[in-house]
């Protein structure tokens, strides 16, 4: 009975792991670029239950022999946490006719300046910074192939495959027109291509905070995606966090169930046990 507190204590443990990757899917479902997170279990060794009265072997001719202690089934010992990963399913595209939000369509990342080295991101929300340099929310610098993009306000543009063209009224060899400021059209110079990154194993990418991923020793480093490589890159779009609301909903409820389910667990060995404790005192 006492194998009961242990055992129910575990299932509520790991209940609250799910209950916590559950409640910050839910928290950041309106996220732009977020993934949600995806909490795994594994079950302790499982043990044989034979009858404690039978012991022994029987003979049965002519088939031979008998336990006379056979299995009756199997007693679970708990379960642990095993992992939590990252589900990097396509979010939805959402329309903003903001020049400087851009999406990937496909896998990849945007490469992104920091104070703590490169990092990494699927949230294409950016901005133009104080310096004219294109920056995510928190004033990290979005990278090139070749560094920093510095352009002009909503005078820019960038194409399916990466491209970051500006103004230019003098280009040797221009391939597009981009709008002026006074709403008069100019010519375009590329700049720069937009330093879009992938991974070995992308689901073992470590969440930093604010949309940012950084490697680690599974995930293997980042590396340049080559060209028929390289997802599609809309321009005036933001990604969709990939949450289901409805579905994070019903895991909480299922996670409130199972939590109670191992307090009933608890609450029945407890039980059980002083019952034993006060019967063996009386007899004895």
């Amino acid at each position: 009975m006492i194998r009961t507190w242990y055992t129910g204590a575990s299932g509520m443990r790991a209940q609250q792991w799910r209950l916590d990757s559950t409640a910050n899917n839910l928290a950041n479902v309106d996220t732009d670029g977020y993934k949600r997170d995806i909490s795994t279990f594994k079950a302790f060794p499982e043990m044989l239950m034979r009858r404690m009265n039978d012991d022994g072997v029987y003979l049965i001719p002519p088939f031979g022999s008998g336990d006379m202690a056979p299995i009756i089934g199997k007693l679970g010992t708990g379960v642990e946490f095993n992992e939590l990963y990252t589900n990097f399913e396509q979010g939805a595209p959402k329309e903003s006719g903001n020049d400087f939000d851009l999406m990937l369509d496909g896998h990849g990342f945007f490469s992104v300046e920091t104070p703590y080295g490169e990092r990494y991101t699927r949230n294409g929300s950016f901005h133009l910074g104080k310096e004219g340099y294109l920056e995510t929310k928190e004033g990290y610098p979005v990278l090139g192939e070749n560094g920093r993009l510095r352009v002009q306000s909503n005078n820019f543009k960038v194409d399916k495959d990466g491209n970051v063209w500006v103004n230019a009224e003098y280009a040797d060899d221009p391939s597009q027109m981009i709008r002026r400021e006074d709403n008069t059209w100019g010519e375009a110079v590329l700049l720069d291509r937009l330093k879009i990154a992938g991974f070995e194993q992308e689901r073992f990418l470590k969440k930093q905070g604010s949309s940012l991923y950084e490697t680690s020793e599974y995930s293997g480093e980042a590396e340049i995606l080559p060209q028929g490589h390289r997802p599609q890159v809309l321009q005036g779009f933001t990604e969709a966090s990939n949450v289901n609301a409805v579905l994070e909903m019903v895991n909480m409820i299922e996670v409130q169930r199972a939590y109670e389910a191992n307090q009933k667990v608890i609450q029945s060995g407890d039980s059980m046990l002083g019952v034993l404790i006060n019967q063996y005192a009386r007899l004895g």
